[in-house]
């Protein structure tokens, strides 16, 4: 069974619903590891009462960025994972660590890409009077939140929506997507090649799937 390490920062909903997905075989892998960058992070908690490895590392343990991605990767790969997923998890990558891993990381995004790179994404929404907002699974590159996208899923921002609200309908989405995609990967079913998502062995368009 492929195994999957999650890395995260926060409260980790959707790791949640990837670990879900795992106990219920819509993902045809196994949860090998949690690692957070923050030791109060909730998803750790999530983690350990599903009984999954969890570990937190510090980056002010480490002298730079890449010092910190290293001890990341030695302590990941102890782990022989097949995917690595970012879910929710708020740092920049150094350039070694996304080609360490290059092709088998995905991340999930709450925009709908190439709008809205970075953070506060919801808030960018609403104040630019947009109708839609949505969430994006691409792999990673090293151009932030720049790697080709693979699956989307939109969803309505009403006239009275507050930035709560519009996050919580993003978050529905996500929750339902992202298993999906990981278990494309898991099955082998999705790659990344010539810096474009291949599902199925057909090139995936700019903005991911679509069904006909």
């Amino acid at each position: 069974m492929k195994r999957i390490v999650v890395l995260i920062s926060g409260s980790g909903s959707n790791l949640q619903a990837i670990i879900d997905a795992c106990q219920q075989q819509r993902i045809n892998g196994s949860l090998a590891a949690v690692f957070s960058n923050k030791a109060s992070a909730y998803g750790l908690v999530r983690a350990q009462e599903a009984g999954i490895p969890a570990h937190a590392l510090s980056p002010q343990a480490f002298a730079d960025r890449e010092a910190f991605d290293r001890a990341l990767m030695a302590e990941i790969d102890a782990y022989t994972p097949d995917v690595v997923v970012l879910a929710g998890y708020m740092r920049i990558l150094s350039p070694a660590f996304v080609q360490h891993y290059a092709g088998k990381m995905l991340n999930i995004h709450p925009s709908l890409l190439p709008r809205y790179p970075g953070l506060h994404t919801h808030r960018q929404a609403i104040d630019n009077g947009d109708e839609e907002h949505g969430t994006s699974v691409h792999f990673v590159t090293e151009e932030l939140d720049g790697g080709p996208v693979i699956l989307q899923a939109r969803v309505p921002i009403f006239a009275d929506d507050s930035e709560e609200e519009v996050m919580a309908r993003v978050q529905h989405q996500e929750h339902a997507i992202y298993p999906l995609v990981i278990n494309w990967l898991v099955e082998g079913r999705l790659a990344m090649r010539d810096n474009a998502a291949w599902l199925d062995n057909v090139q995936l368009p700019a903005q991911g799937y679509a069904e006909e």
